[in-house]
């Protein structure tokens, strides 16, 4: 007899004092990122797979953190989409840094960077053509982010060539476009790799 229990199949087996219920994996089904998958709208495209996977292994390895995620924009033109992916994400459970709630007056903004980028299990930089054109924060806060596994990529108005030309490093990797899908289904698919 085999049932559903937290989108994992039951099988139940005999044992000497009655019958034990034990989880096994579905046919086929790779252990990682099933949650975001269990969602039929979220599909990863074999590159987006890669990337969430390095991203979910790393964060394994982690000890445990105030945030899942630290969110890296440019607010000129970034700034709504930030917000609403920052919206959708916390609707999934996700912690997310993010400047506008996070940074106190009064403080320094560059040690309170600092300190949320150390605080996050991964970094989102949503890359809009405002993003590539090199200003300060984004720039500090891509470069600590650059050297981390946990990069997620996120192209907003811009596509891969235009970031092939803005760093010689992105483009090896892999990352989200608004133009392919909806800023919901880009948060379910970051969610499905930084949610344990």
């Amino acid at each position: 007899m085999i049932k559903e229990s937290r989108g994992l199949p039951q099988e139940a087996i005999s044992a000497p004092n009655g019958p034990v219920s034990v989880q096994t994996p579905a046919k086929f089904e790779e252990p990682r990122l099933r949650a975001a998958e269990s969602r039929p709208t979220v599909r990863y495209t074999l590159e987006e797979r890669h990337l969430a996977d390095r991203v979910q292994e790393a964060i394994s390895a982690q000890n445990a953190r105030e945030h899942d995620v630290f969110l890296s924009y440019a607010r000129i033109d970034g700034y709504e989409v930030a917000g609403e992916l920052r919206g959708h994400l916390e609707d999934l459970g996700v912690a997310v840094w993010f400047d506008e709630i996070a940074i106190q007056p009064g403080k320094s903004q560059s040690l309170q960077m600092d300190r949320g980028l150390r605080c996050a299990k991964a970094g989102i930089a949503l890359l809009t053509p405002a993003y590539l054109a090199g200003r300060f924060w984004t720039e500090r806060e891509l470069g600590a982010l650059l050297h981390k596994p946990t990069l997620i990529p996120v192209l907003h108005g811009v596509t891969f060539a235009d970031v092939a030309d803005y760093s010689g490093i992105l483009p090896d990797l892999a990352g989200f476009e608004t133009s392919r899908d909806s800023v919901m289904v880009i948060a379910e698919k970051i969610a499905g790799a930084v949610l344990p």
